[in-house]
């Protein structure tokens, strides 16, 4: 049996294009996969660390030594943070486009959860090493926006949604990723592109 684990970066609700995509992803998932688990985890509510004295825990573990005190909670924090996205064979994002990149919280989860020996190695020679990599996950990102589009042009803005994320999972190691995009843009058919999505939704979740 598998997990699925969805992990929302929009705090919009029903408002979300993102989150009714998901939605959709998550009942073709639960039709095509009854014996799987599906856990919703909403980065809004309250369960992500601040970082600030992590961070400062980060560096001692850089250093070779272990973290005393305030850091060692902290540690502990992000630690049980990494271990609720770790526990997933599945993961599906939902991120919509902020101000052209992603919502401030989805980089606080980032920022947590990126930590040595858990995400990554670093050799002076070989660079980095990844450690999510070669353990059969796989993941699905939802990428939503209003007015950006990937058939303007600069002037309606840039995508630093999709590079930054996507350069962040392939960095992890996590590289088997499938993209479900909804950018119906200030113009466009929104109607169609809902449709477009929902399909694309249903089609990867059936085999995810």
């Amino acid at each position: 049996m598998s997990k699925l684990l969805h992990i929302s970066a929009s705090p919009r609700d029903e408002a979300s294009e993102s989150l009714r995509i998901a939605r959709v992803f998550t009942e073709a998932y639960q039709d095509s996969h009854p014996g799987d688990e599906v856990e919703h985890w909403d980065l809004w509510d309250g369960s992500l660390p601040d970082f600030a004295v992590g961070a400062k825990a980060k560096m001692t573990v850089f250093g070779g030594k272990e973290p005393r005190g305030a850091e060692a909670d902290a540690w502990a924090k992000a630690r049980r943070t990494f271990e609720r996205f770790d526990s997933a064979d599945r993961l599906l994002f939902s991120v919509p486009m902020w101000n052209a990149s992603v919502p401030y919280v989805l980089k606080q989860f980032v920022d947590v959860v990126s930590q040595p020996g858990w995400i990554f190695t670093v050799d002076p020679v070989a660079g980095y090493g990844h450690r999510l990599a070669g353990r059969g996950k796989r993941v699905a990102v939802i990428y939503t926006s209003a007015v950006w589009g990937p058939r303007l042009g600069p002037e309606f803005g840039t995508d630093h949604q999709s590079t930054f994320f996507g350069d962040w999972l392939r960095w992890t190691g996590l590289t088997d990723i499938q993209e479900v995009r909804f950018h119906p843009t200030l113009a466009g058919d929104w109607d169609d592109a809902r449709c477009a999505a929902d399909a694309r939704a249903r089609d990867v979740a059936k085999v995810f």
